[in-house]
């Protein structure tokens, strides 16, 4: 399987149906996923397909209601970017509306890196 936006676009629904399942087959054992927050630079990282898998829930856990709307997405060779609007509700009551994105990295047609960027939103 070669990346594709078809690609982008199906990840993106295993997302928005929270099936941590569907998501999962498109990475490889060694993927990368980075978090828009966290303690480094590069925010916090989850390194191998099982620690990915647990990143990922947490998501869902922290943001039950979390979904990704207006969703473009392009590639550019092993590349591709995914513009999306995220919102949810967190478990402590807030709400969230916020424009982001990820960088994604293929391999083999599947996901090795999923690097995601979200705007602060400053009341």
């Amino acid at each position: 399987m070669e990346p594709s936006v078809e690609m982008l676009q199906e990840i993106l629904g295993a997302f928005n149906r929270h099936d941590l399942d569907a998501i999962m087959e498109f990475f490889t054992e060694d993927a990368v996923f980075d978090m828009p927050r966290g303690p480094e630079p590069w925010g916090l990282r989850f390194v191998g397909k099982e620690n990915v898998r647990k990143g990922l829930a947490t998501r869902f856990s922290g943001i039950p209601d979390v979904h990704y709307g207006t969703g473009t997405h392009w590639l550019a060779g092993n590349r591709g970017v995914s513009e999306w609007t995220l919102t949810g509700t967190t478990v402590a009551g807030a709400t969230l509306r916020v424009r982001g994105c990820d960088l994604w990295e293929f391999r083999d047609g599947l996901v090795v890196r999923k690097d995601s960027y979200w705007k602060i939103v400053e009341p």
